[in-house]
């Protein structure tokens, strides 16, 4: 992949925690915001550094493939660009899911208390947000720096995940929240 002409830079996985953890140490609450908003404003660069590498790779654009085709190379662009694995999936046929047992921005010996890829966050709500043609919000519930085996993200319409946000910050599973918003659906 050419990252110049892609609109994007490399930065090594220890500078990106690096840079995470600076940011948690001086801003605090702040500082999930801070990289969600940084994430979200590098989402346009990297759905056309997309575009770019499914054209090269004689594919063509990203809303004229099947599900299962733009799942699959979206998991390759990814892994190929250095974040790591992504399985693409959905839970309770109400959100979809984003799951990876190395996502880049993981940290497994942090030690968080919450999941903190925020930075992946702002970018997939972008990105994804751009197939689907409409505004998606991005939640990470399941994180490798907090403790979890897979990185999990899940990705709905604004609406929906703020509901869920919500009955999370309850004390409601995620799992539950999801079959909760489905079963007023």
């Amino acid at each position: 992949m050419d990252l110049t002409s892609s609109g994007m830079v490399a930065i090594t996985r220890d500078a990106l925690a690096a840079l995470r953890f600076a940011l948690m140490r001086d801003a605090g609450d702040a500082a999930p915001g801070y990289l969600q908003e940084a994430g979200y404003a590098g989402g346009a660069s990297l759905f056309e550094a997309y575009r770019q590498w499914l054209a090269s790779r004689g594919l063509g654009e990203p809303e004229s493939l099947t599900i299962g085709a733009f799942q699959d190379s979206a998991t390759e662009f990814f892994r190929a660009c250095g974040w790591g694995s992504l399985g693409v999936g959905d839970l309770h046929d109400t959100v979809a899911t984003l799951d990876s047992s190395d996502w880049g921005e993981a940290t497994p010996s942090a030690g968080m208390p919450h999941p903190a890829c925020h930075m992946s966050s702002g970018m997939f709500a972008d990105f994804f947000g751009r197939v689907a043609n409409a505004p998606l919000a991005v939640m990470e519930v399941e994180c490798r720096s907090a403790g979890a085996e897979r990185c999990r993200f899940l990705l709905g319409s604004t609406d929906v995940m703020q509901q869920v946000y919500d009955d999370i910050s309850r004390g409601v599973g995620y799992e539950e929240a999801v079959g909760a918003v489905e079963a007023e659906a």
